[in-house]
């Protein structure tokens, strides 16, 4: 039963050099067209579930003015909302208002993801973030309206060092927020970024950063690689990809994973306008996707459940891939019916997963 909502907005009034999501600069007479062909794959494609999660994500949703996310608002009244949903929009500091946040309240959105990324200025100009404005009194103003807030964290930016990675914690703290998602930089490519050949930071030292963050944060619960958060405040929507669960994703170059096939739109913006859909599409079989299960889920800090994983796949974990190998050289952990990475290894988690793929 398919519980999720992926929505893809790819407008951005600026392009981050790191980015490589499918985005294209806003066009206000793109804006209408796009929503127009949204509301109908939404149509097509909705079979009336009971809806636990919505996740509103780009580009830069917050990027929409009032009339236009007024409208968004309106396409995704058809779902048929759980009471106890989250539904999450994110938003860039510089868009935050209260006349966004209200209409957001309004529209039964009840947790907002903020891409803060850092305080430091140099570290904004480098990542091309256009944040010429007071983060902290964004960030206050936020709190009056929603409780459950996330900010993102990018480290391990050239030149940084271990003392300004620190300072941001410490303002990041400050704002006493219920989630923070933080994440190494990754040089993608078709970004600027990769494009101007900058090199990855010394691995000793992103290594130090991500001992940091976890010494910085340690009073919030580590449940996933990237995400801190306060008790009951976890991502619901993430944790349905995390959990490898079924979802809808729409929007152009939004994927999603449906009656065991995973599929991902077009990314030509003029040929979604068009209504032009032309998904990619791969056929999920047993074996993808126990392989997809066990890349997911331990991402988890609680891992997999060795008896819902038996159950599901009539499988023992224990007996696939290098498992027992990982568990010898105590990379993997048995605890309680969990089997998960020892947090010692957690800095290395990309060279335990890729046993899997």
């Amino acid at each position: 039963m398919i519980k999720s909502v992926y929505i893809h907005i790819p407008f951005c009034n600026s392009i981050c050099s790191y980015c490589d999501f499918c985005k294209f600069f806003y066009k206000k007479e793109w804006i209408n067209k796009y929503l127009d062909s949204l509301k109908k794959e939404i149509t097509d494609n909705y079979k009336g579930e009971l809806i636990d999660t919505i996740y509103i994500g780009g580009g830069t949703p917050s990027s929409l003015d009032i009339n236009e996310l007024t409208k968004l608002f309106e396409i995704i009244k058809v779902f048929k909302l759980n009471n106890n949903y989250e539904f999450t929009i994110e938003f860039n500091v510089e868009d935050i208002s209260s006349d966004k946040l209200e209409l957001c309240k309004n529209n039964n959105v009840n947790r907002i993801s903020i891409g803060v990324e850092s305080f430091n200025k140099k570290h904004l100009n480098f990542l091309e973030r256009n944040q010429d404005v007071n983060i902290k009194e964004k960030i206050l103003l936020t709190k009056k309206y929603f409780n459950n807030i996330n900010i993102d964290l990018i480290y391990a930016l050239p030149n940084q060092s271990l003392k300004e990675l620190e300072e941001d914690l410490d303002k990041y703290l400050e704002l006493d927020i219920p989630h923070i998602s933080c994440y190494s930089l990754i040089l993608e490519e078709h970004t600027k970024l990769h494009n101007k050949n900058i090199k990855p930071i010394n691995q000793d030292l992103d290594y130090d950063m991500y001992k940091l963050i976890n010494n910085k944060l340690n009073e919030y619960n580590h449940y996933e690689l990237s995400n801190y958060s306060k008790p009951g405040y976890e991502s619901k929507h993430n944790l349905v990809y995390w959990n490898n669960e079924e979802y809808y994703g729409f929007g152009v170059g939004a994927s999603g994973y449906i009656n065991n096939i995973r599929y991902t739109n077009s990314k030509n913006i003029i040929n979604y306008m068009n209504m032009k859909y032309s998904r990619e599409e791969e056929i999920i079989t047993k074996e993808n996707n126990i392989s997809y299960e066990l890349i997911l889920g331990f991402r988890k800090m609680s891992g997999i459940n060795i008896n819902e994983f038996k159950k599901k796949y009539n499988i023992d974990i224990i007996d696939l891939y290098n498992i027992k190998e990982l568990l010898n050289k105590k990379m993997l952990i048995i605890e309680d019916d969990n089997i998960f990475i020892n947090k010692d290894y957690l800095y290395l988690s990309n060279e335990i997963l890729v046993n899997f793929v």
